[in-house]
């Protein structure tokens, strides 16, 4: 009888142990901690853009790097609204990220404020996944090469048409600030495209006299000669790829501020856990092969910031929508 019993209170414990070890080996839900867990990262941009594209090879990268978290991502194109949807349906420690640019934070949330349904005190700063310097490009015939040869024709007096990507874009403030300064805003047209890569085409197709443009998305054209490309909107010139040498306006006194792509969590998420995606993606960033990729093919720059870069990156770009906002949105 002794026996029995025993047997029986042996095969229990065993029974209560394997079912704690089921309970303890998902660890996909809730925080993300524990083995295997999968972190959605949810891009409010197009599948075809730049930053849906870095965080493909981001999540690509991300087993190499971490035991137990998986990023998976998901590209949902509605900018605001995206990011409305995604602030609605999570909450601190859901395995969800989401990227939030300038473009929300410092240009939307100043020209049109009632499309934001969150602050930023939704979010928690994990890491921003790039930056890239825009440049302003121009119709080959105007045979304009450097901010020289841009202030002379400026100074001409004619018509400015520069395209853009959207109505109130970062591209759009970049090119009211340069013209503006220049004392050439009420010569300024810009014409709005419905991507950066039409914008960026508009002007080798004569469309448009000038345009502002991502680097890789005027690079063929370039190559082909259709246009030149007169300066970068960043403090000094640019150091890798084929733009390499090409002046910042910075280094002539002009307003300027690269683009950036914020990994944001939920705010109240967990510090260790924001931590470990952080130290996920600085590994991820630091692979030599994502850095030659970045560098080589997307022409963009590996840029990790602290929250302290993040506030002054928002600020820096607040002042400038605000002294040039009559530019763009009338």
């Amino acid at each position: 009888m002794n026996k029995r019993l025993l047997s029986g209170f042996l095969a229990l414990t065993m029974a209560v142990g394997l079912l704690a070890g089921c309970g303890n080996s998902g660890g996909g839900s809730g925080s993300g901690s524990g083995k295997n867990a999968s972190w959605k990262v949810t891009c409010p941009w197009a599948p075809s853009g730049v930053a849906a594209m870095v965080s493909q090879k981001a999540a690509a990268k991300s087993t190499q790097y971490s035991d137990n978290i998986t990023l998976v991502a998901e590209a949902i194109a509605g900018d605001a609204a995206t990011v409305n949807t995604w602030v609605m349906d999570t909450e601190a420690n859901d395995p969800e990220l989401v990227f939030v640019g300038e473009g929300l934070l410092s240009i939307t949330s100043i020209i049109d404020p009632s499309k934001l349904q969150f602050s930023e005190d939704d979010f928690v700063f994990v890491e921003n996944l790039y930056s890239s310097i825009f440049v302003l490009s121009a119709e080959a015939g105007l045979n304009i090469k450097s901010i020289a040869d841009l202030e002379a024709y400026v100074a001409q007096g004619q018509e400015i048409s520069v395209a853009v990507n959207g109505a109130v874009g970062s591209e759009a403030f970049l090119a009211a600030s340069l013209f503006g300064k220049m004392g050439a805003g009420d010569k300024l047209k810009l014409v709005a495209y419905q991507s950066a890569a039409e914008a960026a085409q508009a002007v080798a197709k004569g469309e448009t006299q000038f345009a502002v443009s991502h680097q890789s998305q005027i690079q063929e054209t370039y190559q082909q000669g259709s246009v030149t490309v007169v300066c970068a909107f960043d403090e000094k010139a640019i150091e890798n790829g084929p733009f390499a040498g090409v002046e910042g306006v910075g280094e002539k006194g002009y307003p300027y501020f690269r683009n950036r792509c914020f990994i944001m969590a939920r705010a109240g998420t967990d510090e260790e856990t924001v931590a470990q995606l952080k130290e996920l993606y600085d590994n991820i960033l630091a692979d030599e092969e994502v850095v030659t990729w970045l560098q080589d093919t997307m022409l963009l720059e590996v840029d990790t910031m602290s929250q302290e870069d993040v506030d002054a990156h928002v600020e820096n770009v607040k002042s400038i929508v605000n002294e040039y906002k009559d530019l763009v949105a009338g």
